[in-house]
């Protein structure tokens, strides 16, 4: 006979997560580290009463912004190479759909998070209730839906037992290196209340560990072939290759085969950029020695990559008429993009079996001289692009090179949207593995504060610096007061260019009037001039402005010894770039214009086009 235990939906739900583990080092520590709640009308009576009771094994976190609070959590996730995560609930309506965002940034991204809005009644007797969301043809639909096409796996919990196979796929996919991302459990609030006899074998823990497959051995004898071939190979590293924890694996590979190494947002500092034969960034916001090497290159080995458009300059950017691409991926999905040769497999086994196989092989020692040689220019035009001048406003390069200057070896740089973006990733140089942490799979503006908030939760011993511009910091700025709340310390750097200054650049490179970018250029009839020191202050950080480089140095050694989050300002010229590096990125430019600027653009933008295969 089963023994069983008579527990609500609500408390069933959260007894289980408390009792799911993990491996790390060796020691058995819980999966979820915790739930950040912000409870309403949906989500307070029950899921609120049941994490109350179960707040000493899984900690709730109250946060000021729903989107704000799924986008720490995402960033845990990220910080923590996908070893561990953390779960949100919010009430039904307005709650629900603020995760949606933040699940376009975990889904993308392929990050676990587990959501746990607030639904309807089930029984539907109240209908329709405060904030419903009512489909004129459909009774089933409520405001959750929306989540659907951002979640790998989604569920509506009508009966209570629903709530066991809904928990088992949850863990399922949440724990998968190729299903991996947001899991939406649709609660709605009468059935969180309504009681159960669980099995209490549902409760017993669980370690859960992470999947290592190895690869096909036709397919790692086709790349090893093929690449037994090459002259000038090179390698792109993307974020699958942190999350398998294969920096050292990939070190040994490049070093041992003598393969120049590229990085993309995900996967920079899966490799130092001090490494001799680390080449920077990729693509559109690449380095010119990434670049160059790719635009020869005859193989391209991508690991644990997307190959989003960035990344490939949209697929203009390989231009050797007889390269080929091996793609090596937990995920058969990426793994065969673009008519690829997959090795579909975990990126620490996959290459060192792909190693193995190449015995003693090396690239052509002339490519090798050319990547040594093209990293030495680029290295000159990166301390060019960073170092102090006597201009009025810096760039955006400049402020990195002097946050850079002022942070010890124990810092992670976290960003995600707008100019800063690109400046970053050629300019900052990543000291170890997790060191970079960039959201540009969605680049979603608002994500930088909140994700510096989960990144120092998964990194309590590094120095969190966030750098953010003004455009995103007054989109989402609440959670330097839940920063301040918890103790937990970031040093924000808000680099104030007064607009959007990144996509007033690119209205102007495809010939477009500057037009609502830039608060100057935007309706008002009295022109914005907000003091974000203020703000911040307000918040309960500590903050300042600067108006030099020097003294923003100085204030970011100062903010490492800080004892709370500190907010250090500066104005940024909106129009400076760095002009080495880069490539073309397909944005279309209209075929026909009244402007002669956009015709001219066009004409540009139609012979770039042919570059693309």
């Amino acid at each position: 006979m089963t023994t069983t235990i008579r527990l609500t939906m609500a408390q069933a739900l959260t007894r289980f997560l408390a009792n799911q583990k993990t491996e790390i080092d060796g020691k058995s520590v819980p999966i979820f580290a915790g739930v950040w709640a912000i409870f309403g009308h949906g989500n307070v009576a029950g899921l609120g009463e049941a994490l109350y009771q179960q707040r000493e094994q899984l900690p709730t976190y109250r946060a000021h912004n729903e989107q704000a609070m799924a986008h720490a959590a995402v960033a845990f996730a990220k910080a923590g190479f996908r070893q561990r995560m953390m779960a949100c609930t919010t009430s039904i309506g307005p709650g629900a759909l603020n995760l949606v965002t933040a699940a376009g940034v975990a889904h993308v991204n392929r990050l676990p998070v587990l959501l746990l809005p607030g639904d309807v009644f089930a029984n539907r007797t109240p209908d329709p209730v405060l904030q419903q969301v009512e489909a004129f043809g459909d009774g089933t639909i409520s405001a959750n839906d929306c989540l659907r096409p951002v979640s790998r796996y989604f569920d509506r919990i009508t009966r209570p037992e629903q709530i066991m196979p809904a928990l088992r796929r949850a863990m399922q996919v949440l724990t998968d290196p190729a299903e991996c991302g947001p899991v939406t459990l649709s609660l709605c609030q009468d059935v969180q209340a309504e009681a159960y006899d669980f099995p209490k074998t549902f409760f017993e823990e669980k370690i859960w560990h992470t999947r290592k497959p190895a690869p096909d051995q036709r397919e790692l004898k086709q790349a090893t072939a093929c690449i037994k071939q090459s002259k000038k190979p090179i390698i792109i590293a993307g974020g699958g290759v942190l999350y398998a924890k294969a920096g050292e694996a990939l070190r040994m590979f490049a070093q041992k085969h003598k393969i120049p190494v590229c990085v993309t947002q995900a996967g920079k500092s899966s490799l130092p950029d001090d490494h001799a034969l680390c080449m920077g960034s990729i693509g559109v916001t690449g380095t010119p020695a990434a670049n160059a090497l790719a635009e020869q290159a005859d193989i391209i080995l991508a690991v644990g990559t997307r190959l989003q458009d960035f990344t490939t300059g949209s697929w203009a950017l390989f231009k050797n008429e007889h390269k080929r691409l091996i793609g090596l991926n937990i995920q058969a999905f990426d793994a065969g993009k673009h008519d690829a040769l997959p090795i579909v497999c975990d990126a620490q086994i996959g290459l060192n079996d792909l190693s193995d196989q190449l015995a003693d092989w090396q690239a052509d020692p002339a490519h090798v001289d050319t990547a040594h040689a093209q990293k030495s220019r680029w290295m000159d035009d990166l301390h060019a692009a960073t170092a102090p001048t006597s201009t009025d406003l810096p760039s955006d390069a400049q402020v990195i090179g002097a946050v850079q200057r002022g942070t010890s070896d124990k810092t992670t740089v976290v960003c995600a949207a707008g100019g800063l973006p690109g400046e970053l990733h050629k300019l900052w140089q990543s000291r170890d593995p997790g060191a970079y942490h960039m959201e540009y799979g969605f680049s979603c503006m608002g994500y930088e504060i909140a994700g510096g908030l989960g990144t120092k939760m998964a990194q309590p011993e590094r120095n969190v610096v966030v750098m953010v511009g003004d455009g995103s910091y007054l989109m989402l700025n609440s959670e330097i007061a839940t920063s301040v709340m918890l103790g937990l310390k970031l040093v924000i750097i808000v680099l104030d260019n007064r607009g959007f200054g990144c996509i007033n650049r690119l209205q102007m490179g495809t010939g477009g009037a500057n037009f609502n970018n830039l608060l100057k250029d935007a309706a008002h009839e009295v022109l914005p001039d907000i003091d974000f020191r203020a703000h911040a202050e307000s918040l309960g950080a500590i903050a300042t402005k600067v108006t030099s480089l020097s003294d923003l140095e100085r204030a970011v050694q100062d903010a490492e010894h800080n004892s709370r989050t500190t907010v250090i300002v500066i104005d940024t010229d909106p129009l400076a770039t760095t002009e080495a590096g880069g490539h073309w990125w397909d944005v279309a430019v209209p075929e026909v214009s009244a402007r002669e600027e956009v015709r001219t653009a066009r004409l540009a933008y139609e012979a770039d086009r042919k570059n693309q295969n």
